[in-house]
């Protein structure tokens, strides 16, 4: 492996890779001696920022950062390395292994172009570093901006768009309190945002049978169906004429009066649909529908992180194990995927916690949350159509919804998201 600061005066270094140990990440220097051959250096942590801040960085063209989970305790050194590269118009791919989804999206944030996960697969890194450099093209996760036509032009220049965070909610299979999960963590966000004057919008996706509007009793208008059956003609005026309302603060977009084809729209069509919203709102929450369509890839690509509820049941566990081999054989980001257990166990439940192990360790995942099991209040509720803080604010759920909300809260209070897309 060539040193970076070995190299002689007659190579031209057009990479770099940076990792706290670099020899811990043996595929990717595998790959990067079968792709740059000599024209690539190797950094640690120390001196990165220093190498790419001199006279030695003029002829990069970009960058790896290799990650695991042992340096998110201080990602300080990785932030400053990426804004050294950004300064230097160098582009940024991280190299992930086992980084935890909220890790990965605040290093996006900063600034990086790509990530690939790692151990690497077949020609992933081949692949990022031909998007990367390719000019110009468009930025993953999180830059996707709407673009207006030259009409609505006069009202964005009036009042600038919003580049929101998208955070789809998806239930692994029925029953398991997706939407319950939906409409009180879109209420408990927009209550805390509201101080910072942001906004949160919930979408509900299931055009057949979705039941966000049942749970904040919201009606359902021949509006939505007339947004969804002209898409194309959409903007963030008329997207935001057809929302309701609940209790005068979270805006609403309710599935159609009837029972709809999952399929009457297209991937383009939702793309189109999610860009306005995160251009009207700061946090655009999206209740998903069961079963895996055409576009289920655009809400997965386009999205921050990919909230999956599941159950501790048989169901439940066997649907995470078809839908995470069906996003690797695609190709798909998984790492997005955070795995939200509900009803989860209690302390004293030493035979469930057991099971929850069991089930993390079978399917090789981790659990980022746990819901407590609320009981009767929490259906009852939903029949009334108000969210778990309005009628019983101590129940256990509702305190656990707000711990998440706080925690996505954060990412959107620190920095205006507009400029963290940038």
């Amino acid at each position: 492996m060539t040193d970076a600061v070995d190299v002689q005066e007659t190579d031209v270094i057009e990479a770099c890779a940076i990792a706290r140990d670099l020899e811990e990440f043996d595929l990717l220097i595998e790959d990067l001696e079968e792709k740059l051959g000599a024209k690539w250096g190797g950094l640690d942590f120390n001196n990165a920022e220093d190498i790419l801040r001199s006279s030695h960085a003029d002829t990069l063209k970009f960058i790896t950062i290799a990650l695991d989970k042992t340096d998110e305790d201080d990602l300080t050194f990785v932030a400053n390395i990426v804004g050294a590269a950004k300064d230097r118009n160098i582009k940024i791919i991280l190299v992930t292994h086992d980084l935890t989804p909220i890790s990965l999206h605040q290093l996006m944030r900063l600034g990086a172009d790509d990530f690939v996960p790692y151990p690497l697969p077949e020609n992933a890194l081949n692949e990022a570093i031909d998007r990367v450099l390719q000019e110009p093209e468009e930025k993953v996760v999180i830059k996707e901006v709407f673009v207006q036509s030259e009409t609505q032009q006069t009202t964005a220049n009036a009042q600038p768009s919003k580049q929101g965070i998208l955070l789809p909610v998806y239930g692994m299979s029925g029953g398991v309190g997706a939407t319950t999960f939906t409409t009180n963590l879109a209420w408990e966000m927009q209550t805390m945002l509201a101080e910072q004057g942001k906004t949160v919008c919930v979408i509900d996706f299931d055009f057949q049978f979705g039941s966000v509007a049942t749970y904040l009793d919201v009606p359902k208008t021949e509006a939505a169906f007339e947004l969804l059956t002209e898409v194309n003609n959409a903007d963030a005026e008329s997207f935001k004429q057809v929302m309701s309302k609940y209790a005068e603060k979270l805006d609403v977009l309710p599935s159609p009066q009837d029972a709809i084809p999952l399929e009457f729209i297209g991937a383009e069509d939702v793309k189109h649909l999610l860009n306005i919203a995160r251009s009207c709102y700061d946090v655009v929450i999206v209740d998903l529908p069961r079963t895996l369509v055409s576009w289920s890839e655009v809400v997965l690509n386009e999205c921050e992180l990919f909230l999956s509820v599941v159950g501790l049941d048989m169901r439940s566990a066997q649907n995470i194990q078809r839908f995470m081999r069906a996003l690797k054989s695609e190709d798909l980001p998984f790492e997005k995927v955070q795995f939200i257990l509900n009803k989860a166990p209690k302390l004293t439940d030493l035979s469930g916690k057991s099971r929850v192990k069991r089930m993390t360790e079978s399917l090789d995942i981790e659990f980022r949350w746990q819901l407590s099991d609320g009981g009767k209040p929490v259906p009852a509720t939903g029949d009334h159509g108000a969210p778990l803080a309005e009628m019983v604010a101590k129940n256990p759920l509702r305190k656990d919804i707000v711990k998440i909300a706080e925690t996505f809260a954060e990412l959107c209070g620190d920095q205006d998201i507009a400029e963290a897309a940038e």
